[in-house]
């Protein structure tokens, strides 16, 4: 606390921008176990960057942070002039800020140049190339083998043709003309030698170096659309956030193949909103699919009680969904209380195993890896069900949703949803 002490109580230039930078307010250290997630993070940050260190390590900066927090987060990271090695799931962040990125897998450890999006293409881009050469590797070595065979087969007839067994020791002309085929055919056996060295040149091309796991990732939702007009209509409203602060919002409802995204500020009720909006469902069993944002320790414990008392096909399906998100199933249901990632993963795939029609995830990219994160982005985007989605993520609403409820604030102690926006049309539900 020694550094953020001495940047608050800086009085020059530098002090003032860091401080603005991040929106770090000269009262923080007194209030800080109120301070929020975000609040916290910026103050690290600042402390961070108020020393000039040579090389700054950042571990998930954006991590739970909204739209304003991440915004003055990237400002102040871009500022820094020195090293700087980030941490991230944060696809916008990681194209914003690095102009080289390195890929970690249990078979490869790359460094390519560009922000994550150019890196990631460049990557898959080599690892097409690499499996195109092996496989057109093991097509010549098919063929070469093929050939070889009937190769084989030919020397082998031509061998009993040439062959003296059975002839009398008297018949000097046909043995004669024996020796003769032998010595014309004397290249015969070298052409084989050749062939089959082509076969194992063949095999060794087929040894292109380490290749990514992407084939081994990959999930799909068994969902179906709901044949209702509406999944739900709740009357407008407000809900309390605390002693004095509320969300007040218009009437929201949502139809069979609406994709929404739900957006606002940290504190702005987004998850409360969505936990009144999960009460009031009535679609059936296994019809819905909620994934909360955080999830406390009991809770982990009983799902994965829940998982670990499967048996059978809805085991193997479970484990095979964990599996394809890029997790060891094994280990998972070894564990003494999985990770936060790896609880997500294990919900998900939970959940997944039956046919909703609509899905509700609060923040379901936050403790998710990158191949994680798109593997559920593309699954998402082939569902046939509806999506409701809070997320600070901007690249993963705008992939997979097409209507936003946006949360913005009232007055001092208050929020309202103050859009509902479908393509460009704009209208008050406040």
């Amino acid at each position: 606390m020694s550094g953020f002490r001495d940047l608050l109580a800086a009085q020059d230039g530098r002090a003032y921008r860091i401080r603005g930078q991040l929106g770090v307010e000269t009262d923080w250290l007194d209030r800080w176990k109120t301070l929020s997630h975000g609040e916290r993070k910026r103050a690290q940050i600042a402390t961070a960057l108020w020393v000039e260190p040579e090389l700054l390590a950042v571990d998930e900066p954006t991590n739970h942070l909204d739209q304003e927090a991440r915004s003055l987060v990237g400002s102040a990271l871009r500022s820094f002039r020195g090293i700087g090695l980030l941490v991230s799931h944060d696809r916008e962040l990681l194209d914003d800020l690095c102009n080289r990125c390195v890929f970690v897998s249990e078979a490869v450890v790359a460094l390519r140049s560009g922000g994550y999006t150019v890196a990631r293409e460049a990557i898959l881009a080599e690892d097409r190339a690499l499996r195109e050469a092996r496989d057109a590797s093991r097509r010549t070595e098919r063929r070469l083998r093929r050939e070889l065979v009937v190769r084989r087969e030919q020397q082998r007839k031509a061998d009993r043709g040439r062959s003296k067994r059975g002839l009398s020791n008297k018949d000097h002309d046909a043995k004669e003309k024996i020796d003769q085929a032998r010595v014309a055919d004397s290249g015969a056996g070298k052409r084989l030698r050749q062939l089959e060295g082509r076969i194992s040149q063949a095999k060794a091309a087929q040894n292109v170096g380490p290749l990514l796991r992407r084939s081994a990732l990959g999930i799909e939702i068994s969902s179906e659309r709901s044949q209702r007009n509406e999944l739900f209509r709740l009357p407008a409203g407000a809900l309390r956030l605390g002693e004095e602060r509320r969300l007040v919002y218009g009437e929201l409802s949502m139809r069979p193949a609406d994709r929404v995204a739900l957006v606002g500020p940290n504190g702005s009720g987004k998850s409360t909103l969505v936990r009144r909006i999960v009460s009031c469902l009535d679609l059936g069993p296994g019809r819905l699919v909620y994934m909360p944002q955080e999830i406390d320790a009991r809770a982990s414990a009983r799902i994965l009680d829940e998982a670990r008392a499967l048996s059978g096909e809805r085991l193997g399906r479970t484990m095979a969904w964990v599996s394809r998100l890029g997790s060891d199933p094994g280990r998972l249901l070894g564990s003494g209380l999985p990770s936060p990632g790896e609880l997500r993963k294990l919900l998900l795939a939970l959940h997944m195993a039956r046919t909703p029609q609509l899905i509700v995830l609060d923040e379901p990219t936050n403790h998710l890896d990158l191949p994680s994160i798109e593997c559920i982005e593309e699954a998402l985007r082939e569902a046939r069900c509806a999506l409701l989605l809070v997320s600070h993520d901007e690249r993963f609403l705008d992939r997979l949703t097409t209507i936003r409820w946006s949360i913005e604030r009232n007055d001092g102690s208050s929020y309202r949803l103050a859009s509902h926006r479908a393509g460009p049309v704009d209208r008050d539900i406040g």
